[in-house]
C-alpha cells in the first residue's frame, strides 16, 4: 500500500549497535595512595637513619644497642652495594639503575594504567618509597668531608638482625627501612605473577571504578 501524500516514512530502529569500550580511567584515590606509600615510605627510611645515626655514631663508634637479646638490635654500618650488601663497590651504578625503575613504575602504573590494580599499586608504592631512600643515600646527600670516600655512594644501615647456627643468619647483612619497602614489594608482585587470579581489589572493586567503567563506554548514535 502506498503511503498517502504528505505522509512521512518511518525508519525503522536500528537491530543493533556497536559498542566502543576505553580502557578504565585511574581512579584518584589509586594516585594518593602512591603518592602516600612513596612519600611516607622514603621520609619514614630518612628520618630513622638520621636519628640512629645521630644516637648510635658512624659503624664501629657504639657496640650494637639489642632490642631483642642476640636477635634483633641497632647497629650503624655503610653498605656500598646494593640490598643486604649484594654488588660492593657499584653504589653509581645502582643509583642509575633506581632511576630507571622509578621512572619504568610511573609509566607501568599510570601509562599502561597497571594503577588500576589496589594490590599493583600498594606493591610499586612501597618500592618507590625504599627507592627514593636509598637513592638519595647513593647520590652522596648525606656524605661530609672527612668520611671514607668510599662512602660517598653508600647506603646508610641500621637494622641488625640474627639467628645464632643458621647459615647466612648469623648475622644477617644489616638493612634500613628502605630495604624493607623494597623486598615487601618485590614479594608482593612475585606472589601476583604466581597467582594472578588474586588481587583482592579486581574481586571486590570500588564505586569509583565502577563509575569510570561506565562514563568510558561510548555508543555510536543511530542513523
Amino acid at each position: 500500500m502506498n503511503p498517502s501524500i504528505g505522509q512521512a516514512w518511518i525508519c525503522p530502529a536500528p537491530t543493533s549497535k556497536r559498542e566502543i569500550t576505553l580502557s578504565p580511567a585511574i581512579p584518584t584515590s589509586r594516585v594518593v595512595c602512591f603518592i602516600a606509600l612513596a612519600t611516607s615510605g622514603a621520609i619514614a627510611d630518612l628520618w630513622t637513619k638520621s636519628a640512629i645515626f645521630k644516637w648510635r655514631g658512624l659503624p664501629g663508634e657504639s657496640d650494637p644497642f639489642w632490642v631483642i637479646d642476640g636477635v634483633l638490635g641497632i647497629e650503624t654500618a655503610v653498605n656500598i652495594g646494593a640490598v643486604f650488601g649484594l654488588g660492593a663497590g657499584k653504589g653509581l651504578f645502582f643509583a642509575a639503575f633506581s632511576v630507571i625503575a622509578a621512572i619504568a613504575i610511573l609509566v607501568w602504573l599510570f601509562y599502561f594504567r597497571a594503577a588500576q590494580s589496589l594490590w599493583l599499586t600498594v606493591a610499586l608504592g612501597m618500592i618507590t618509597g625504599g627507592i627514593i631512600g636509598n637513592l638519595y643515600d647513593r647520590l652522596g646527600m648525606w656524605w661530609i668531608d672527612g668520611y671514607p670516600a668510599q662512602w660517598q655512594s653508600g647506603v646508610r644501615d641500621w637494622i641488625l638482625f640474627q639467628i645464632d647456627g643458621v647459615p647466612g643468619l648469623s648475622p644477617w647483612p644489616n638493612f634500613n627501612i628502605a630495604d624493607s619497602l623494597l623486598v615487601v614489594g618485590a614479594g608482593m608482585l612475585m606472589y601476583q605473577s604466581f597467582f594472578p587470579g588474586s588481587d583482592p581489589s579486581e574481586e571486590t572493586g570500588t564505586e569509583s571504578d565502577s563509575t569510570s567503567q561506565n562514563n568510558d563506554r561510548l555508543h555510536d548514535a543511530p542513523t
